[in-house]
């Protein structure tokens, strides 16, 4: 199993006077963050400022386009066109790409936030919306995503792609995650789930919530930020990572090694 890995978070999801998340704590253990681009969360304030503490601290920035759903935080299902879904994407990327470009950056990666994060892995349309946004944007943008309809429409589109983990959701036997609905999908035992994500880089396998072992593949590791334990957990995902001779770098450089 590759063992150089990029770890992922989603940052600038403040909003006015509203505050989400600790962003300041998450660089100093990141690779590599999803910026939420304002149709989720985020605002122009919000933008500037993450993507300023992303190149300060040498965090690759990269975009987390989602439905227009500031209300429900981009977690409601949306009934849009794929051409609506194609350029919302595209809004998006130019929104943050501006800010990038404004600090002398640029978007190295895209990643779907929310319920358009679940459905581009199963609605073919969808998967082709965001792909294409990238393509017509900038192909040399990754798309991180999760096995199923992304990989076909980026192959046909030959934009690459860096599959990431979800180290505290529950998966299914088909390698997707659980619904949130249903219980046992989000997982809070910080040792358990520091083991699946050494099983997970290691072994290249997971236990699903059925109790199989499915194989599984990942260039990143997605961690969070908010929740009573988040902080715990991803010092110590980082530390036994090292610990166990993990190198953890970017998306392009985990690709380029796992490539070599």
């Amino acid at each position: 199993m590759a063992t150089t890995i990029d770890l992922l978070a989603d940052l600038g999801e403040s909003f006015g006077a509203y505050t989400m998340g600790n962003d300041e704590e998450l660089l100093r253990i990141v690779t590599s963050a999803n910026v939420a681009c304002g149709f989720h969360a985020g605002d122009p304030q919000v933008m500037d400022q993450t993507v300023r503490e992303c190149v300060e601290r040498g965090v690759a920035v990269g975009a987390h386009p989602s439905f227009p759903d500031l209300v429900g935080f981009g977690r409601r299902a949306m009934d849009l066109t794929e051409e609506q879904v194609r350029t919302d994407t595209l809004y998006q990327l130019g929104a943050l790409s501006a800010f990038a470009s404004a600090h002398g950056t640029s978007v190295t990666h895209l990643c779907p936030h929310g319920r358009l994060g679940n459905l581009v892995i199963t609605r073919p349309d969808y998967a082709r919306a965001i792909v294409d946004a990238v393509a017509l944007f900038d192909p040399s943008i990754i798309v991180v995503t999760q096995p199923g309809e992304v990989e076909k429409a980026a192959a046909e589109r030959g934009v690459r792609i860096a599959m990431v983990a979800a180290i505290d959701r529950s998966y299914e036997e088909d390698g997707t995650l659980t619904p949130r609905s249903l219980p046992g999908a989000v997982l809070h035992d910080v040792d358990e789930i520091v083991a699946r994500t050494l099983r997970m880089v290691h072994e290249g396998t997971i236990v699903t919530r059925a109790g199989t072992v499915i194989p599984v593949e990942l260039d990143s590791i997605l961690l969070h930020g908010d929740g009573d334990h988040a902080l715990e957990l991803a010092h110590r995902v980082r530390s036994e990572l090292v610990a166990s001779g993990v190198e953890l770098a970017p998306f392009k450089d985990a690709l380029a090694s796992r490539a070599a």
